[in-house]
């Protein structure tokens, strides 16, 4: 087996091509090929798997929170199969920008829950599956999947050390910045006891 090349040009690359994985609006294109209308006009206009559950369509939101979450971890599976394990963080970090800040879109793009949770899940399954859980229990206690995703997000660096891979907490500190930033909204409306429960449509 060839040695992994490890050159800050191989790493910017990953870079970019997990930012590319990462920005395909697959919310927008199940909404477009399953009729439900233009995503940008429904509900909180997010592309995201709980703007397309306002749609009614349970399918179709099931289906957009598997790709996105799936789009982080092909990002990083090939990042590590080619170039490594700081290739792999690299590329996550570009797979959640490029969900959040997809150039095509104008950069308005989704908040990224299930794209981190799939990155998660490809860096470090043991990190993945327990903030997983710790999405699903706050957004169960509460309704609201906005919960569910600072809690999750919240938690991802201290199952990060409690599991041993403190080498990712860079990576994690990041992440966890990222989401809170895109929920910053949503924490002011949760302040307020307006924000959306699951399954409620507009």
């Amino acid at each position: 087996m060839p040695p992994i090349d490890t050159s800050p040009e191989i790493i910017l690359l990953w870079a970019l091509l997990g930012y590319i994985i990462g920005s395909i609006a697959f919310g927008m294109v199940l909404a477009r090929l399953m009729g439900l209308g233009n995503l940008r006009s429904i509900g909180s206009g997010n592309i995201g798997a709980t703007n397309v559950l306002r749609t009614g369509n349970k399918k179709a939101a099931a289906l957009t929170l598997l790709l996105d979450g799936a789009k982080g971890a092909v990002a990083v599976l090939l990042a590590r199969a080619f170039a490594g394990e700081d290739a792999a963080q690299v590329a996550a970090l570009g797979a959640m920008i490029g969900h959040c800040y997809p150039i095509w879109l104008g950069f308005r793009g989704g908040k990224g829950v299930a794209t981190f949770l799939g990155i998660l899940l490809a860096l470090a399954w043991p990190v993945g599956l327990a903030c997983c859980a710790a999405w699903a229990v706050a957004a169960a206690l509460t309704r609201i999947s906005s919960m569910g995703a600072l809690a999750a997000a919240a938690s991802s660096t201290f199952f990060m050390v409690l599991f041993g891979y403190g080498e990712m907490l860079l990576l994690g500190i990041a992440l966890t910045l990222l989401i809170f930033w895109r929920h910053r909204a949503n924490i002011s409306r949760i302040r307020a006891g307006t924000e959306s429960r699951i399954g409620q449509k507009g």
